[in-house]
């Protein structure tokens, strides 16, 4: 999974537990040849499910993502966390699960959503700056009747 125009990104009350939880990941994933070790995780709630997101925090984990990867369980996932809200866009050349992507605001509310295809380099955007993408395994959002507007809670989010 790619991103374009990522940045590292850290909340400020964020960044002793994300800076610990990505660092020792950084040079076992800066010469990365197959799929990304399995990151720390943090738990994010959707109304009543719980996720267990993984969070790709430095630009080596944003840029490796899902790649290589051949399943995602359940209600596992992958938070790509960032400093800033801008645009966000993904693709998926190397990834070979169907992953829907929910794009956030800095409170964790989702933006939009967007199917992707496995294999693919269409670039799949954010409508609007956002700081957070969450990736899930397809389908996962539309079968719990989350869309838009619904607001995730969780460490990452600025308002819980």
């Amino acid at each position: 999974m790619m991103q374009i125009n990522m940045k590292l990104a850290l909340r400020p009350s964020l960044r002793g537990l994300l800076f610990a939880l990505g660092w020792g990941l950084v040079q076992a994933t800066s010469a990365q040849t197959g799929p990304q070790p399995r990151l720390p995780t943090v738990d994010l709630q959707a109304g009543m499910h719980i996720i267990k997101a993984e969070l790709a925090i430095t630009p080596t984990q944003q840029a490796t993502g899902m790649m290589g990867r051949t399943d995602m369980p359940g209600n596992e996932g992958m938070l790509f966390v960032n400093e800033d809200d801008q645009v966000r866009c993904f693709w998926m050349k190397n990834t070979l699960v169907p992953l829907t992507i929910a794009y956030l605001s800095a409170d964790g509310t989702i933006i939009n959503l967007a199917d992707m295809q496995p294999r693919s380099e269409q670039s799949h955007c954010s409508t609007r700056p956002a700081r957070f993408a969450l990736e899930m395994r397809q389908g996962w959002f539309a079968k719990r009747g989350i869309a838009a507007g619904f607001k995730l809670r969780g460490k990452p989010f600025t308002s819980q």
